[in-house]
């Protein structure tokens, strides 16, 4: 991994964007501004570590990766008067987006913050370009507000959470594990409103387990069954108990796991041949309640039981984690309470996040941003309205746990 020297993007916006802004609306355009297509920064995270170093951050940009794919990484601190002795509070989140999709399909091009019917439109919006500006104006105005805050303030920001996730977050939490780093509370910025502002907290995630299973037939003429031996009928009962199965019942923060086929394909394709092989995509949402060995030799028990000739790929993309009813979830939602007048919901619902990396070295972590419902979409955006109250919550959860 080697040091990285960026220069800031210039940013262009749109007419519509000549007027009053807030600085955290401000920040946000400026960060939609940047082209980071995963893996890359665009300058993000430059922008953000300027304004960090300003406020007394230490800061340092790491790469990783291969050449042709290479992940830029930013590691701040600001410690508190406490020292090492104080509670160690991490804003973490992404500056990459996923590809931008038919450009003709937008309203405007993705790269120019276009305000509109009161929303900001751009790539990246709503994940997490809105809530990285909110983290930084949030933390900026705590530090000036309390000179002589107790705990330390740390950002954790990555360009790798929509690609592999091989050399981003689970890099960092690596390398902050070695240099013993202690973590106590994180907030990741991760679109989990869902109507409104605030109606959501993801305090956990489920894990996800995937499988690639291939079962062996014998091909033949299709006029010739006793011939050869069809996948498809062979394994059609094993399947409808694969489905049928009960993993777990889950708990008080998880729904039982859940076995989902994605993907099935046999034959050749013509209609007149037994297949010789049938493959199977499937995946585990999986609670806290299972753990991955026990899912893979249970599936494998029903798959023999059923005297099938098989073989089975897996791979795991993350395990379960969850943040109990703590300190760091109570000042968020009496946050969320203070600033918009709404009780939240705890939640594990969604696909996977770097909080899987996170919680291995973070006793408690959750998810807490903007609505959800634009997300990687389209004309993706966020309500103007929600931008300010974003960055004050934020705030007034630094200043629950470390003013």
């Amino acid at each position: 991994m080697l040091k990285q020297e960026q220069k800031p993007p210039s940013t262009n916006f749109s007419a519509n964007n000549l007027v009053h802004m807030s600085a955290t609306l401000e920040l946000t355009e400026a960060l939609i501004a940047c082209r980071s297509v995963t893996p890359v920064d665009g300058g993000c995270q430059e922008l953000i570590a300027q304004r960090l170093q300003a406020v007394g951050f230490y800061t340092e940009s790491i790469l990783s990766g291969p050449e042709d794919f290479q992940v830029t990484n930013l590691w701040a601190i600001k410690k508190g008067v406490a020292g090492d002795e104080g509670k160690v509070f991490m804003f973490a989140g992404h500056t990459d987006v996923v590809p931008t999709g038919p450009l003709e399909k937008w309203a405007s091009d993705p790269f120019t913050p276009t305000l509109r019917d009161g929303f900001l439109f751009g790539r990246g919006a709503a994940d997490m370009k809105t809530s990285l500006a909110a983290f930084v104006v949030a933390t900026e105005e705590f530090v000036i507000t309390h000179p002589n805050h107790a705990g330390s303030i740390a950002f954790l920001i990555t360009s790798d959470e929509e690609g592999p996730a091989h050399d981003g977050t689970v890099i960092m939490c690596e390398r902050l594990k070695q240099h013993g780093q202690r973590l106590d509370y994180c907030v990741i910025g991760e679109p989990t409103s869902v109507d409104q502002l605030g109606d959501m907290i993801k305090n956990g995630r489920r894990g996800s387990l995937s499988g690639k299973l291939k079962i062996k037939g014998i091909q033949a003429h299709i006029a010739y069954p006793h011939l050869g031996a069809n996948p498809i009928h062979l394994s059609a009962s094993a399947i409808q108990t694969l489905v049928e199965t009960q993993w777990d019942q889950g708990n008080e923060y998880f729904q039982p796991t859940s076995f989902q086929i994605s993907n099935i394909h046999a034959g050749t394709g013509a209609n007149n041949i037994i297949p010789g092989e049938l493959v199977v995509d499937f995946n585990f949402r999986f609670s806290t309640e299972s753990q991955p060995e026990t899912l893979r030799s249970r599936l494998e028990q029903i798959l023999q039981s059923a005297n099938l000739d098989f073989e089975i790929d897996w791979s795991l993309s993350g395990s379960p984690f969850i943040t109990s009813d703590g300190a760091l979830a109570n000042a968020l939602r009496q946050a969320i309470q203070a600033e918009v007048q709404i009780e939240t919901e705890l939640s594990t619902t969604g696909g996977t996040s770097d909080g899987r990396f996170i919680s291995k070295i973070c006793k408690e972590v959750v998810e807490f941003g903007p609505i959800n419902a634009t997300s990687h979409k389209i004309d993706e955006s966020v309500l103007i309205d929600d931008i300010e109250p974003l960055k004050n919550i934020y705030r007034k959860t630094l200043e629950q746990l470390l003013a």
